[in-house]
């Protein structure tokens, strides 16, 4: 019986073949993907950003709220943080700009601190007390319900690409949930039993964490070590 000692030719369109190419495409799209949904959370949180200090700003200059004054602005800090973010992900090699794009986060942060941390100052030594404010309780509170589900999106987005500055950006929109919450208290206390000593304390709250969140990004310090990994439980 004859034995064949031929070696069988290799299909060059074989699975084995295009395994480790497919494989290529399929993380560049997927980086493609995230790299979209960034964008579109970050149009997403300045477009509600833009709204939210127009209310709160307006709002708080007729009650003479030092905390929704700081809100307000907070919001406005959240819209220079998305632009950058926004600015960076306009690039094709998007990691070149994250620096930069960090350095601006963190300077808003500062710019925030520093300006409510005066207000909230010359409110607490006499120099104005907040009124009772409908318009900041209704807006702190639907804040208080939309920033959570919008910083998590931006956060597991920014995780699976390992992007710094988008994990900074969904801190930063993560933060403005934490303030919807002093501000709700600060707001409900002067309201409720005219504790306006209370509003501009909550301020204070809000220009430390901001001041917290600032150093982190400067330092670059927002994304931890594995941020790249795709889970975030």
């Amino acid at each position: 019986m004859a034995i064949n000692n031929e070696r069988p030719v290799r299909n060059p369109a074989s699975p084995e073949k295009e395994s480790a190419p497919t494989g290529t495409v399929l993380a560049t799209t997927r980086r493609a993907a995230l790299r979209r949904r960034i964008r579109l959370l970050v149009a997403a949180t300045i477009t509600y950003n833009v709204l939210e200090a127009v209310i709160a700003l307006g709002a708080g200059v007729a009650a003479s709220s030092a905390a929704l004054i700081g809100f307000g602005l907070d919001s406005l800090v959240e819209v220079a943080s998305a632009t950058a973010v926004a600015w960076q992900f306009s690039a094709r090699d998007h990691e070149r700009r994250e620096k930069t794009a960090l350095r601006v986060i963190a300077i808003s942060f500062f710019a925030l601190a520093a300006y409510v941390t005066f207000d909230a100052i010359r409110a607490l030594t006499g120099s104005g007390e907040a009124e009772h404010s409908t318009p900041g309780l209704i807006l702190a509170a639907l804040s208080l319900l939309i920033m959570p589900f919008l910083s998590y999106a931006q956060r597991r987005a920014a995780r699976e690409l390992g992007s710094a500055s988008a994990l900074a950006d969904s801190k930063q929109t993560l933060l403005c949930t934490y303030l919807s919450a002093i501000l709700l208290a600060g707001l409900a206390l002067n309201s409720l039993f005219g504790w306006s000593w209370a509003d501009p304390i909550a301020a204070l709250a809000i220009a430390a964490v901001a001041v917290k969140e600032g150093r982190a990004a400067w330092k670059g310090d927002a994304c931890c070590a594995g941020c790249s990994t795709t889970s975030d439980e």
